[in-house]
């Protein structure tokens, strides 16, 4: 089974040494070439694309901020000639991290690990919870585990390395948690990612539109590569 390959890089030559390795692998398709975060989501939002070949220090957008911003994303292996991005994109669940320049040996290795990641089974799904079960999560807040309802939950804000939860009563938690991985933990039925910095209860939003979304009197930002998603779920 073929991996279809996109690469995201603003340099040129870089572009051409990866596309060169791509084809020199069987199993690779090279599904297209873009040198920035905006051009690689568009050919995202068009063709299917199994592994993702991104560049971090990039104009408009860093590759790791551009995938926190995906909702689906495909496998990524970051490239990079700065060796600091290295725990940030590991933290991001990439398969692997190459530094610039890169051999044909060592892009061989990442592509044998993304590999054995494509061909691993599917985890079981999770039973479900009864359906009077009213839905909550447990956050490590103060060295306590903080019980935290669902429902009571206006809209998520990210700081970085922490979160806001901000609720529709008592005061404001601050978990240590990356927002991309408040989302995952979140039901999609419940809570859309509108931006980058935020999440929100659906049932919680009072007004939207093109450009912002309220909720409980807060206005809040729809992030440019956000709008198509938002438009899917409350157009």
């Amino acid at each position: 089974m073929k991996l279809h390959c996109l690469l995201v890089d603003d340099e040129p030559p870089a572009l051409e040494v990866l596309e060169s390795y791509v084809r020199e692998v069987a199993h690779l398709e090279l599904v297209g070439t873009c040198g920035n975060a905006l051009e690689a989501f568009g050919i995202l939002q068009q063709r299917p694309v199994d592994l993702l070949f991104l560049d971090i220090k990039m104009p408009k957008m860093l590759g790791t901020d551009f995938l926190r911003s995906l909702r689906h994303p495909p496998q990524v292996i970051f490239t990079t000639a700065y060796r600091e991005y290295a725990y940030e994109g590991f933290e991001l669940d990439a398969v692997d991290y190459l530094l610039k320049p890169i051999s044909l040996e060592r892009f061989l290795k990442a592509v044998a690990k993304a590999n054995k990641t494509e061909a691993a089974p599917a985890p079981p799904p999770e039973p479900a919870p009864p359906a009077n079960a009213e839905a909550f999560l447990y956050f490590r807040i103060d060295r306590k585990m903080v019980k935290v309802v669902l429902r009571d939950i206006l809209y998520i804000e990210g700081l970085k390395d922490y979160v806001k939860i901000h609720l529709t009563a008592g005061p404001v938690l601050v978990v240590k948690q990356t927002i991309s991985g408040m989302e995952e933990k979140l039901s999609e039925s419940n809570f859309l990612r509108i931006h980058r910095s935020f999440i929100v209860a659906l049932d919680k939003i009072r007004t939207y539109s093109a450009r912002h979304i309220e909720v409980a009197d807060q206005e809040l930002p729809i992030g440019r590569l956000f709008h198509q998603r938002v438009d899917e779920v409350l157009g």
